[in-house]
């Protein structure tokens, strides 16, 4: 007669590892990376090698010197390191992209305790503290299949920039550009095609969940054309699909309820498009993204599910002590 073992959840071990998962949105970010590479040169190679280092150095070395077991394995600091290159530009200084990943792995992740304690994105907090602390490194494009990549290379204006600085309406680059990523930007943010494919790769695989990414991109659509602008423009331009698909869907930082996930991916997409209308910056999916990350408990505390088989709790009458 076999024995009834009771023991607390989980009963079942699952096949997904946090190695797995990673090991998954790598693979989902490659066509971004190898884009980059097409697009700017053999030094976006570069600025994304350094980011993996420091990203691996900087977890390994805080590991050993908070004496706690290391997680440099599960491969997260290296997917930190490939988000943080891919929102860098290509002539960017190695050491800045090098303090970029100690920022994010040190200051975001580790001093909040490590893997899953941190309640912003690391790479996307990384980027922000690189902006305004180095802003103009950190806004200076260069021309698409331009190789030279230094700092004579030829400089160019980002779509959004463009669109804010310089272009009117009717003289944007069209849409097979931003479709394909001729043309200046960061790293992973050009060839929004390879986003595209890596975010489906990670949908199928059910690494992610579609509900915060096409929530997030309908939103901007729908306030895009509220406000007179090009909706098609605003999602194939900037860094919306790369958030969308990769940073907005962090299991950490993005909320665990389906009407949780969609505030919050609905006040992403207000806040992005708000911010690219009347704020002084073109870009603002790496502020929409950190921000909604700070309210992500607040979000979940005011739309947490009833828990199953637990009745709600009656209204208090008016003029009840």
């Amino acid at each position: 007669m076999e024995k009834l073992i009771v023991s607390s959840s989980p009963h079942f071990n699952g096949k997904k590892t946090t190695q797995n998962i990673m090991l998954d949105v790598i693979i989902g970010l490659c066509p971004a990376a190898i884009a980059s590479v097409i697009i700017f040169g053999p030094r976006a190679l570069l600025v994304i090698a350094v980011c993996i280092a420091s990203c691996v150095a900087s977890e390994y070395l805080s590991r050993r010197a908070m004496k706690r077991p290391q997680t440099v394995g599960d491969l997260s600091c290296i997917v930190t390191g490939l988000l943080l290159a891919l929102n860098l530009p290509v002539t960017i200084n190695p050491l800045m992209a090098a303090l970029g990943g100690v920022v994010a792995i040190v200051v975001v992740k580790q001093m909040f305790g490590g893997i899953g304690q941190n309640f912003v994105n690391p790479a996307l907090t990384a980027r922000i503290v690189l902006m305004n602390s180095f802003p103009a490194p950190m806004t200076h494009w260069t021309a698409a299949f331009d190789y030279s990549a230094t700092a004579d290379a030829v400089t160019t204006a980002t779509p959004l920039s463009g669109m804010m600085y310089t272009y009117s309406p009717n003289s944007a680059p069209d849409y097979m550009q931003l479709l394909w990523g001729t043309h200046g930007g960061c790293l992973g943010e050009t060839c929004a095609l390879a986003i595209l494919i890596g975010g489906l790769y990670l949908i199928v695989r059910k690494v992610i969940s579609p509900v915060i990414p096409v929530t997030y991109l309908a939103t901007v659509a729908v306030f895009s054309l509220i406000l007179g602008r090009d909706p098609l423009f605003d999602l194939l331009a900037g860094g919306l699909m790369l958030g969308a698909f990769f940073m907005a869907t962090d299991y950490t930082t993005s909320p665990l309820y389906f009407w949780a996930r969609v505030i919050f991916a609905v006040g992403c997409g207000l806040l992005t498009v708000v911010i690219r209308e009347f704020g002084s910056l073109p870009e603002g999916v790496s502020y929409s993204i950190v921000l909604m990350n700070i309210i992500t408990p607040l979000i979940e505390r005011y739309v947490k599910p009833t828990a199953f088989g637990k009745a709600k709790e009656p209204k208090k009458k008016e003029g009840a002590a």
